[in-house]
């Protein structure tokens, strides 16, 4: 074999290898090979520059992304987590009732609502601060933002679906007040 296509070989074992193979097991599979050490040294020359490089570490090669690029390599996912229940209901009441007040949320659910929860919602970019009821204490209100009614599918509020839909789709108990549902008082944002 000449060392043309012995330097192709070798390259080609350390690539396909599913983890760093040994020197010991490459000089194995290179039995024309003459020196290993000046093979592995002309190939970790070779790809010193690349957007790969070949890397011993100890008795092992591997091909490693070069650290040059590592930031143009990188992969955001988005991870779409369910929303608990608790976020879910405090979001409907706020999409039914806004602009609504913290307390006012509270009122509804019979629960407090806890931080973390309007967090996410916030962090979905689906809820935000509206301004200050014009009561003692002038509490925030929220809403729902075009990116809830973009993520729904919704062209605006009044698309949300009422009282008689919810409660056909087995969404909703058919004793609900029609109190719960307010879509006639919403002004679209």
């Amino acid at each position: 074999m000449n060392n043309e296509l012995l330097i192709k070989v070798a390259e080609g074992i350390i690539f396909t290898s599913q983890s760093p193979i040994s020197i010991k097991d490459l000089e194995k599979r290179l039995p024309d090979c003459k020196d290993i050490n000046a093979l592995i040294s002309f190939l970790i020359d070779k790809y010193k520059e690349g957007g790969f490089i070949l890397e011993k570490n100890g008795e092992a090669l591997a091909f490693r992304t070069s650290s040059s690029i590592a930031d143009h390599m990188k992969i955001e996912k988005t991870i779409q987590k369910k929303l608990s229940k608790a976020a879910l209901e405090i979001l409907s009441i706020i999409a039914y009732h806004q602009p609504i007040t913290r307390a006012e949320i509270e009122d509804m659910r019979g629960v407090s609502v806890s931080q973390g929860t309007l967090e996410v919602l916030l962090n979905n970019n689906w809820v935000e601060p509206k301004g200050h009821k014009n009561i003692p204490g002038r509490p925030s209100t929220w809403r729902t933002t075009k990116n809830f009614l973009d993520h729904f599918g919704l062209a605006s509020l009044k698309d949300l679906p009422g009282l008689s839909e919810l409660k056909s789709a087995g969404l909703l108990a058919r004793n609900t007040s029609p109190s719960v549902l307010n879509r006639d008082n919403i002004s679209d944002l």
